[in-house]
């Protein structure tokens, strides 16, 4: 046997053609919460739309990654901020039973049994106010998010892994996918970037910040489970009433485990989803997130133990499942025209161009603690053409990103940059220069939500002008 030679540190591949197998107005790269707005958005507003998805389903972290709550909807009062598209997704949940949220007649209110009915839920009440958050069924939630790209007319690829950009340095043309097809490309006239990681603009060429936090929540993995089989509301009134006996039990199960898990209610009470957050790990890291993997799943079995024998409610219950995909939090986000600070959340900056208001987390609006926009600026961005990006990997800093991408928020993004492409194409002009306002009332116009700022400039821009002054004689 010849002996082997010396390591290589690369490789040439031989230059090979690909197949081009499609030709659309609109690709959508990533099949996610936002992935799936854009391209029901583009298609909606008439432009001929293709997604392409890496798994065998859609809907990424809020299906298959099993992060099953869809937070902060509502801000406190009777309004929703969070609406649209994100609302239709809970209104079919709510038609096939795959969802459980507050009433929408009970947003705002503060009464006491509404109050002491809905805190076992997460997120269901903030500062003793009734607020929209979602919990849904993960498996429902596919063949909701199915049905909706069905019927607009989006061509869909599944199993389809959108590795990288067609791109020139100036403008993007489409992207390759790896399948079982083989390697193919599809040509576009918009593409939208709603990887998560940023995988299509950084293969393109286009600028983005890599930087990551690993003290916050952006900057950790998960690999989320389901427990079957459990008494989930006698575990949460455990946990209200015995606050410090309930923190005894969780302590134990981190020093168990080597990071925080922490069990959140479901749309059924026998279930409980556990949520993780899993420090100094890369998303783009192929090694960090097999580890992830692995380490999680074994560190799920010493936690399920602990909760068996000490957690009141889960003296039954069983391992239901784990995720199929493993939680990523923060990695690529754009150079944008604008990038969204954490000032701009602290003050709670207005832009012209807000396409979405966010609620804040901890505290109900307020002059104090207004919401948090985001402007289509930073989903723009600064030099490359014909891209477009949605969800977490919009321009913003670390602080906030980590703030502002969430699954309904992610939603947000996605709808208004589906809608911008198609009003790009429809009006001839590129991305960047669609019109702001006729944006932003087209996505009124889709049961969205705008801030009063934003509503009184399309009042003002609308207005007829004053009739002219009667000359005197």
């Amino acid at each position: 046997m010849d002996e082997i030679g010396p390591s290589r540190k690369t490789v040439t591949e031989a230059p090979r053609p690909t197949q081009v197998c499609r030709e659309t107005e609109v690709l959508v790269v990533g099949g996610g919460p936002a992935g799936v707005a854009a391209a029901v958005a583009a298609a909606r507003n008439g432009a001929d739309t293709t997604l392409i998805e890496r798994y065998n389903h859609l809907g990424g972290m809020a299906t298959g990654g099993l992060v099953i709550l869809l937070p902060h909807m509502s801000a406190g009062t009777a309004e929703q901020e969070v609406a649209g598209i994100c609302e239709e997704m809970v209104d079919r949940l709510d038609a096939i039973g795959g969802a459980r949220h507050p009433s929408r007649s009970l947003l705002g209110s503060a009464d006491a049994a509404t109050i002491n009915r809905l805190k076992h839920y997460h997120d269901f009440v903030v500062g003793g106010r009734v607020r929209m958050s979602v919990l849904v069924d993960p498996e429902l939630l596919k063949c909701v998010l199915n049905d909706m790209i069905e019927e607009a007319g989006v061509k869909l690829y599944l199993h389809s892994w959108g590795s990288r950009a067609i791109a020139d340095g100036k403008h993007v043309e489409g992207a390759i996918f790896e399948s079982k097809s083989g390697r193919q490309a599809i040509l576009s006239k918009m593409t939208i970037d709603a990887t998560g990681d940023g995988d299509i603009l950084a293969s393109a060429g286009a600028e983005f910040e890599g930087a990551v936090d690993h003290t916050l929540r952006s900057g950790m993995l998960a690999v989320v489970f389901r427990l079957g089989d459990v008494d989930y509301l006698r575990y949460s009134t455990f946990r209200h009433s015995e606050p410090e006996s309930y923190r005894k039990v969780m302590a134990e199960i981190q020093a168990a485990a080597g990071f925080r898990m922490l069990p959140v209610a479901t749309h059924r009470d026998d279930q409980v989803w556990v949520n993780n957050w899993v420090p100094g790990n890369d998303c783009l890291n192929v090694e960090h997130l097999t580890a992830a993997e692995v380490n999680v799943r074994k560190a799920m079995r010493k936690a399920h133990a602990i909760l068996r024998a000490s957690m009141p409610g889960f003296e039954k219950s069983y391992i239901l499942d784990t995720a199929s995909q493993v939680g990523t939090r923060g990695s690529r986000r754009l150079a944008g025209e604008y990038t969204v600070t954490a000032e701009d959340l602290r003050v709670g900056t207005v832009f012209e161009d807000t396409i979405a208001a966010i609620p804040r987390f901890e505290e109900n609006v307020s002059s104090k603690s207004p919401n948090r926009c985001i402007p289509y600026r930073a989903l723009v961005p600064r030099a490359m053409e014909r891209l477009l990006v949605a969800g977490r990997c919009f321009s913003s800093d670390i602080i906030a990103n980590d703030l502002l991408n969430l699954i309904p928020f992610c939603v947000q993004m996605g709808e208004a940059a589906g809608t911008a492409a198609a009003l790009s194409l429809r009006e001839r002009v590129p991305a960047r220069a669609v019109n702001r306002q006729a944006l932003q009332r087209r996505l009124l116009a889709q049961g969205g939500w705008l801030p009063g700022e934003v509503m009184q400039a399309l009042s003002a821009a609308s207005a007829p002008a004053s009739a002219p002054k009667e000359v005197a004689r």
